[in-house]
């Protein structure tokens, strides 16, 4: 049976075909990819960051409290057509967990949070093996300057502007360039990329997205 392109890229964040990568002081191991094929057609999806989040508005007089880490739980990407929910993953005995499905962009807890210094890590499928394209499949749409609008748990919208969009091959990848600490408010969105390797079912590339955050004048 012919394997489609549109299959599970297991190894998305796995940089190299072998070896580790590093997150600041955490070593993550690489994902291993696996044969699957498509027994049936994928849901619809939802547009999920149009859900409203929890509202987190201070009372008239009252104090502003201090500012802390937020936890992101929608993103909108319009040059993209990208309006998803972004879910919470963890990287467990050192692997980077997949995105839950084709439709979700997944946040690493172990990198900040949202309002946070540093180099805040999420992912998502650029296909999936029984839907076809999935949520970053337009990814490729992003230049420089384009927006990218994260909502937090605080029902507090950050907003991000793009600063290089680029392939790299997987033996290749400058991981330090890519997935290592920043001393700004940064944002890198991963996906798979570039040619599609037949005989092994993976991607040969990762798209690689870099953004940082930038000021938004408040609403009327």
């Amino acid at each position: 049976m012919t394997i489609s392109v549109a299959r599970l890229c297991k190894a998305l964040w796995a940089f190299l075909l072998i070896g580790t990568l590093s997150l600041g002081s955490l070593t993550v191991a690489l994902a291993q990819d696996s044969h699957i094929q498509p027994s049936s057609l994928g849901e619809v999806p939802t547009t999920g960051g149009m859900r409203p989040g929890p509202a987190a508005a201070l009372a008239p007089g009252s104090a502003t409290p201090e500012i802390e880490g937020v936890i992101p739980i929608a993103i909108q990407i319009p040059n993209a057509f990208v309006d998803a929910q972004v879910e919470t993953v963890n990287i467990v005995d050192g692997v980077m967990q997949d995105p839950t499905g084709p439709w979700v962009i997944s946040w690493y807890e172990e990198s900040p949070r949202l309002g946070e210094l540093g180099n805040i890590l999420m992912a998502g499928h650029l296909d999936y093996w029984d839907v076809g394209p999935a949520v970053l499949y337009n990814v490729n749409n992003l230049n420089q300057g384009d927006v990218i609008s994260i909502t937090g748990e605080d029902g507090i919208v950050y907003t991000y502007e793009v600063d290089w969009r680029e392939n790299f091959e997987t033996a290749n990848a400058p991981l330090d360039q890519i997935v290592g600490p920043t001393d700004t408010e940064s944002l890198t969105i991963i996906t798979c990329g570039g040619p599609f390797d037949y005989a092994n079912g993976v991607y040969l590339e990762r798209t690689v997205v870099r953004a940082h955050r930038i000021e938004t004048p408040p609403a009327a």
